[in-house]
């Protein structure tokens, strides 16, 4: 089984950047399960039911968000209906939607994702370690050792790279793929742990690089040289680099057997996975 997941969508250019590019991977590499992060892809916060609509368009199965997902207010009456939207798992018992998932791939088979959100440097949530741990503790993976589920994929919404590594090896072993978000630089520690759990710290950004994090350079150059707010950040409106992560799974255990980054346009360095 394969699986594609691209990193925060930042507006306008990061949607395009999934028109241009991924149609690209879907030839070469023929994935059987795409997941997109969308919470920026509303110039910069959150997303709406038409840009949602437009990812699932071009073959996305699953959108996840993260501390932007409430933005754009409208998705508080949308987001319980529409199963294929998460937002982060740990939030507080009662919020709209869902932070998790069980989907069918291309083959028929069956994919949980799960979302769960940092608490470091973010927003004091509930435990996002023993959340996910309590959703796997009765979902086993891999069909052909008595599972019911070909796979498990873990967005790790975070600040801080301390705690997205030990999300990583918290969960190694027990999920195919565990990927952070939120901080939009693509990390370079893509690797399959040793319980056979593929890792990268940070997906990146699908956006415009000559950037800071997304957003128009000067606004935010200003914001930290200047004690009073410099201006609205507005999101960068060049080409934009699609970011991702690729991985191959044993289709018996679930577990990887090779992941590797994908980087095309804009301006970073195109990269594919060797021998595909």
């Amino acid at each position: 089984m394969k699986i594609f997941i691209c990193g925060d969508v930042v507006g306008k250019c990061g949607r395009k950047s999934l028109i241009d590019h991924l149609p690209k991977v879907q030839e070469r590499l023929d994935p059987d399960f795409i997941i997109v992060n969308g919470e920026n892809a509303a110039h910069g916060f959150g997303i709406t039911r038409k840009i949602a609509d437009s990812f699932f368009d071009l073959g996305v199965d699953v959108i996840t968000t993260g501390n932007h997902v409430w933005d754009q207010r409208e998705i508080l009456d949308w987001i319980d209906a529409e199963k294929r939207v998460l937002r982060p798992v740990n939030f507080p018992e009662g919020t709209p939607g869902r932070g998790h998932g069980v989907f069918e791939a291309r083959g028929g088979q069956q994919v949980l994702v799960v979302h769960p959100m940092g608490r470091l440097f973010m927003e004091p949530i509930d435990n996002p370690f023993t959340m996910t741990e309590e959703l796997l503790r009765n979902r086993k993976m891999g069909r052909g050792i008595g599972g019911s589920l070909d796979a498990v994929v873990v967005d790790f919404h975070a600040e801080a790279t301390s705690e997205k590594v030990a999300m990583g090896q918290f969960l190694d072993g027990t999920a195919s793929l565990v990927v952070g978000t939120h901080t939009h630089v693509p990390t370079a520690d893509t690797h399959i742990l040793p319980g056979g759990t593929a890792f990268q710290c940070d997906l990146g950004m699908c956006g415009d690089y000559d950037s800071v994090i997304g957003m128009n350079k000067q606004v935010a150059i200003d914001r930290f040289i200047q004690k009073t707010p410099a201006g609205r950040l507005n999101p960068a409106e060049g080409e934009a680099t699609m970011c991702g992560v690729f991985a191959e799974l044993d289709a018996r255990t679930g577990l990887a057997k090779r992941v590797a980054p994908v980087r095309l346009g804009g301006r970073l360095p195109d990269s594919w996975p060797a021998e595909v």
